[in-house]
């Protein structure tokens, strides 16, 4: 959207240091208090830039404009279909407001009628070395905790073409890693009628001259078949880092959030993946708190992830979400008991971490670094090896966008104190993520 305000010739500014003529809130509505910080946030913008105009427009926009329609700080209500032509929308607004004081500017397109993959005819840059390539949108799974169905509306693939052709024209920019991700990635060429759609993607993207290193967002687990490794595993660039989307451990939990597999297939999962790759990363997300979820069935949880022992967890509490089935489900858990349950996974977590960056100590490894960092008038470059491990490295050397080996010398820990679990989850984690460092 920002790109597309700026074809038209608009000035991006800083909203921490700024005021504009047009403030936009990309909302989010995966749970209740996403919503709440969506709607504080439109309040905030509104109370800085109290002449402009105020657009709401995303995911919560598109499953509750009633709600934002009422609060008299926004102008202009926008879903997901129609981030395409926010500008044209703005403008519009502007027009009419100007001739005869319209009022609010409302356009919401019913998601779920959406056949094809809105291309905005660019990518999101995360970092000067990494691509963000959207491949897919929409969800067909309907887990039960889940408003992403209604927000996003059902699984729709971007054309393979378009996908190549981009990515062609990021290698020539230089970008050396794509990260290739979706609402539902697993699903891509689903609607094309294809079951092998991801893999045949992948494999034409490894084909592409100057990508080095392709990275695979959140996959469901059971696209981890045989016959998808045994294809995977023949491309170079792959990185050897899975991000599986597991959310409990437990048979009966599973079954009540309504996803499609057992604690047993997960296991032969994990297993396959370990055979294939030696140095293969698997991280995931859990839920703790489901409503039901009773201590046994969280130690069902706790026991299977202790076994498995996954380099990293993101652990979520569960948090209602209206709108969904399990909102309303019986035994909802209290709150002190979801925060409990959820330090001992992240103790788990930051325990296995620190267990496997320990045997990494002595061993050479190719990094891909991404930027500077002064500390204490120390230069350091940090960056990721290809199975995601994230490395400083001691240098007074411009590394930025480069390769190089280096041997791991010591690991180290971030500290941060008093972590708001609800609210700082990831920079929770990330903070208490351990590191490798190099030091020449």
């Amino acid at each position: 959207m920002i790109q597309k305000f700026r074809e038209a010739g608009y000035e991006i500014v800083n909203m921490n240091d700024d005021v504009s003529d047009i403030c936009i809130v990309n909302t989010c509505t995966v749970t209740n208090m996403s919503d709440r910080k969506s709607r504080q946030a439109l309040r905030k913008v509104k109370d800085k830039n109290k002449n402009s105009i105020v657009v709401a427009v995303g995911c919560y926009a598109q499953v509750a404009k009633e709600e934002l329609e009422k609060m008299p700080e926004i102008d202009v209500v926008l879903g997901n279909e129609e981030k395409k032509s926010i500008v044209q929308y703005v403008e519009k607004f502007m027009k009419d407001n100007f001739d005869s004081e319209k009022g609010k500017l409302v356009e919401i397109e019913d998601i779920a009628t959406q056949k094809e993959f809105q291309d905005m005819g660019q990518i999101t840059y995360t970092e000067k070395t990494r691509a963000v390539i959207k491949v897919q949108d929409g969800c067909n799974q309907f887990c039960s905790y889940c408003i992403i169905p209604y927000a996003r509306g059902r699984v729709r693939s971007r054309k393979q073409e378009s996908i190549i052709e981009e990515i062609k024209q990021i290698a020539q920019k230089g970008i050396k890693e794509v990260v290739i991700t979706g609402i539902h990635v697993a699903s891509y060429g689903k609607d094309f009628g294809s079951e092998n759609g991801l893999i045949e993607l992948l494999e034409k993207i490894n084909s592409i001259d100057g990508i080095s290193r392709i990275r695979l967002g959140s996959l469901e687990p059971k696209i981890i078949t045989e016959e998808f490794l045994q294809r995977l595993v023949k491309l170079e660039k792959m990185c050897h880092h899975f991000h599986l989307s597991l959310q409990s451990g437990c048979d009966e939990t599973l079954k009540r959030m309504n996803r499609k597999y057992t604690v047993s297939e997960v296991e032969e999962i994990i297993s396959r993946l370990r055979r294939y790759y030696d140095d293969v990363i698997l991280t995931t997300d859990i839920i703790v708190g489901f409503p039901g979820e009773t201590e046994e069935e969280f130690n069902k949880t706790y026991d299977f992830l202790s076994k498995a022992k996954l380099y990293k967890m993101h652990v979520f509490q569960y948090s209602p979400r209206k709108g969904t089935r399990a909102a309303v489900m019986p035994n909802q858990v209290d709150g002190n008991i979801k925060e409990a349950r959820s330090k001992k996974l992240i103790e788990l977590s930051n325990k296995n971490q620190r267990q496997y960056n320990e045997k990494l100590i002595g061993k050479n490894v190719e990094v891909l670094f991404e930027d500077k960092e002064v500390d204490d008038g120390v230069t350091y470059y940090k960056g990721h090896t290809q199975n995601y491990i994230l490395v400083k490295y001691k240098t007074d050397e411009n590394l930025e966008n480069t390769f190089k080996e280096v041997k791991i010398l010591e690991r180290f820990f971030f500290a941060y104190i008093n972590a708001k679990f609800e609210t700082e989850y990831f920079l929770f984690l990330y903070k208490n993520t351990s590191l490798i460092k190099m030091i020449r």
